[in-house]
């Protein structure tokens, strides 16, 4: 994984988390890979990857089990999925409305591209 600057990177692992999550390819209830084999995958600082993980933990997508590691909860990709949302609809919604007024794009000559 390539991290850029702008962003911190324990959000950047949290976005990468969300993507396994969102592929399919970490499934629900399934063990995630511990702190330490993340932090060796990415080759980042361990406790960056703690950070991410206490996020997904506070946001009830995973969950600890003593001795065992962390587990994805039941619900991880729905609450991933609305977490997405809520970021798309705070964030970049007003981002691109911004660059369309800035451009003069009407949403009337986005419908036709959406239709595509």
């Amino acid at each position: 994984m390539e991290f850029n600057e702008t962003t911190p990177i324990y959000k950047q692992i949290i976005d990468y988390c969300f993507r396994c999550i969102s592929s399919g390819m970490w499934r629900e209830e399934q063990r995630i890979p511990s702190v330490r084999e993340m932090a060796v995958e990415l080759t980042v600082n361990s406790h960056t990857v703690l950070k991410a993980y206490e996020h997904l933990q506070n946001h009830g997508i995973i969950a600890p089990r003593r001795g065992m590691g962390f587990y994805l909860e039941p619900d991880a990709r729905q609450r991933v999925d609305m977490m997405r949302r809520e970021e798309f609809f705070d964030t970049e919604l007003p981002q691109l409305f911004s660059t369309m007024r800035m451009l003069d794009i009407d949403i009337d000559d986005i419908i036709p591209l959406w239709h595509k």
